[in-house]
């Protein structure tokens, strides 16, 4: 079910629907923002909900839907966590969707086990369920899956780190998302299967929650339980970033490999000035149109989705190396997000 076309990223840049306050359900259609969209009132009606409505990721991934809505000629119907992690916020989401009369709701969860039982009770109703970016647990909780194989996206980096370490002893340092959330625990094992590593190898191991500052607390904490680190994996390029200010402050910025996954525009940007090594590059935009196409396709002919969709993932990096198959970040930057 791989899908291997380029993402168009000219064609889906469009403007998000502005002022969405965290957990109220808006209307976006035909760039009037209200239920009485040029759509008209009897057309199908899809949900989003995104773990949050600031992150680059997911105001991309909105842009995605909105454009892919409008195409359809469907409404999209928008609500978002007030922080990662918020998984009561998108339970009342959910349950406001399907009153609202949902035909299916695009749902990237903050937590993946605890919103199952709301899931069920909204598919329990007919609607189609598909998550995006983040797996459930367990992933047949929802009726199918668009997302990057975030396990191939940790081993595209893994191997990458590996390859460019040249033979040399590799003190690791991994900051991850937070527990139990299936992508961060995905990148993780990836990049460590890639690397040839396991997790007695790593180091110093500290929680992010994929957040810039964050990710620079937690690289200082790093770098004083163990100076020596020089191969940093982290969970997303915001908390590269941060690792990466950590790391300059101590004057180490040049001899520490840093390596990440996302592929928004700014962590592009950041490999191309050196100070990222390599990141994977997923696609937003891909995972929200597609998840809004079948939902209209299940509206009109009763087919449902199912299964897992690979919306693709690229290693980008200007800085080859041997057996490692990558994009330069000219490439990454056509394609990024955010």
């Amino acid at each position: 079910m791989s899908r291997t076309t380029r993402p168009a990223l000219s064609l889906l840049r469009v403007a998000a629907c502005t002022g969405v306050a965290a957990l109220t359900l808006t209307a976006c259609g035909s760039g009037s923002g209200s239920d009485s969209a040029s759509t008209g009132s009897g057309s199908v009606k899809v949900g989003l909900i995104t773990k949050t409505d600031t992150n680059p990721f997911f105001v991309k991934m909105k842009e995605g839907a909105e454009k892919a809505a409008k195409d359809s000629g469907a409404q999209l119907v928008t609500a978002a966590g007030k922080f990662d992690g918020d998984n009561a916020g998108q339970v009342t989401a959910i349950e406001n969707m399907v009153a609202s009369g949902v035909k299916g709701i695009l749902i990237t969860p903050s937590d993946s086990k605890a919103i199952v039982p709301a899931i069920q009770k909204a598919r329990a109703k007919g609607v189609l369920v598909i998550a995006l970016d983040t797996p459930t647990d367990p992933q047949s909780a929802v009726d199918a899956l668009f997302a990057t194989n975030n396990l191939k996206a940790g081993e595209l980096i893994g191997e990458y780190a590996k390859a460019a370490m040249k033979g040399k002893t590799a003190k690791i340092a991994t900051l991850d998302l937070a527990p139990g959330v299936s992508v961060g625990v995905q990148r993780h094992d990836g990049f460590l299967k890639g690397f040839g590593a396991t997790d007695k190898d790593v180091l110093c191991a500290q929680d992010t929650g994929g957040d810039q500052a964050k990710g620079q607390t937690a690289m200082e904490n790093c770098l004083q339980k163990e100076p020596g680190i020089n191969v940093v994996y982290t969970i997303n390029e915001p908390a590269a970033l941060g690792a990466y200010t950590a790391l300059k402050a101590k004057g180490r910025e040049k001899d520490v490999l840093i390596v990440s996954v996302d592929g928004g525009c700014t962590g592009t940007q950041a490999v191309k000035d050196g100070k990222i090594a390599a990141t994977s590059q997923q696609y937003p935009l891909k995972m929200a149109a597609e998840g809004v196409k079948a939902v209209v396709t299940y509206a009109k002919d009763g087919k449902k989705a199912s299964g897992y969709t690979d919306t693709g993932v690229n290693l980008i990096t200007d800085k080859t190396q041997a057996g490692v198959t990558s994009k330069d970040t000219a490439y990454g930057l056509e394609n990024c997000w955010g």
